[in-house]
């Protein structure tokens, strides 16, 4: 699988791309996950948005939102972390954390980064040099961490 990688502000996407967005993230979060909340939150507006999209079926596979301090927390962050289950195993999830590791930076200079991460997933994102800072906690009805890269 051959990946093409592109970021945009929410106001260049275009519908297809928005429509894309929205069903792998209902795919995976709310269906994959059991996990029924408001997707939708007003903060895609502020942000970024990095996709992976397959050349051949021009269908995305990887999805990052890179938002700007100030809107989930004091410092900048990346969310809605998705892969496509089409996807996975190819290590394409660590393709897109580094992809949205240097937009993050290209777009916000060198901050620091926090996030939210599904206990699952902390060691996946130490690879990053992403450090716990909080105890855990339930979004959602799902484990989450605090985790914040310098």
């Amino acid at each position: 699988m051959n990946i093409t990688w592109y970021h945009k502000h929410f106001k260049d996407l275009n519908t297809t791309e928005l429509y894309q967005i929205l069903q792998l993230r209902n795919e995976v979060f709310i269906v994959e996950q059991n996990c029924p909340f408001q997707d939708l939150d007003d903060k895609d507006f502020k942000c970024f948005h990095l996709m992976g999209f397959d050349t051949d079926s021009q269908q995305i596979m990887a999805y990052t939102r890179i938002v700007p301090a100030g809107v989930s927390y004091e410092e900048a962050s990346i969310g809605r972390v998705v892969t496509s289950p089409q996807a996975r195993g190819g290590g394409i999830g660590k393709e897109l954390m580094q992809k949205s590791i240097e937009l993050l930076e290209d777009l916000y200079g060198g901050v620091s980064i926090k996030i939210g991460a599904q206990c699952y997933l902390k060691k996946f994102y130490e690879s990053f040099g992403f450090q716990q800072i909080e105890e855990i906690y339930l979004e959602d009805g799902i484990e989450h961490i605090l985790m914040v890269r310098k």
